[in-house]
């Protein structure tokens, strides 16, 4: 599989752990940087680990910043990118199962590189169930996406 990689200069160190690790388990790693721990901001790198997927050089990312919030929140401006920050080994397989999440976020001064790999091993061994329950709540994601970004905002009563 082709694997997109990016973070900020906090998310470097563990970026490059986890590029020996897909390499290690014989992926395709397409680094879109940062390449050193000099500052940088994570809206940038989050935007091109973003186009790598939206231009269909990679199937899915991995971006990693200090918490992970920061480019969690950037990433999900990209329409068509579904990026989940986990921590835990359920939630790097469930939300690809459920919510066909295709950037796994990770916080490098958060978690370890033990639990990083783990997280790693299970967001890319999960497949997305194709249940009609969750396409149904991802064509409503979509729904979103596409009414907010045309600029139609619609109140709604429930």
């Amino acid at each position: 599989m082709k694997i997109a990689v990016a973070s900020d200069h906090a998310g470097f160190a563990l970026k490059e752990e986890l590029k020996l690790e897909l390499r290690r388990l014989r992926h395709t790693v397409i680094d879109v940087g940062t390449h050193s721990t000099t500052p940088v901001d994570y809206p940038d790198y989050a935007e091109r680990l973003g186009q790598a997927l939206l231009g269909r050089r990679a199937q899915r990312g991995v971006l990693v910043c200090g918490s992970g919030v920061g480019a969690s929140v950037a990433a999900n401006k990209l329409p068509g990118i579904r990026a989940g920050l986990c921590h835990d080994a359920y939630s790097a397989h469930q939300g690809v199962e459920h919510d066909d999440m295709n950037v796994l976020v990770l916080g490098g001064r958060v978690i370890g590189s033990a639990l990083a790999k783990d997280l790693l091993h299970n967001f890319l061994r999960a497949r997305f169930t194709g249940e009609a329950r969750h396409k149904r709540r991802l064509a409503k994601v979509r729904a979103l996406e596409q009414r907010y970004s045309r600029g139609i905002v619609s109140s709604r009563k429930d």
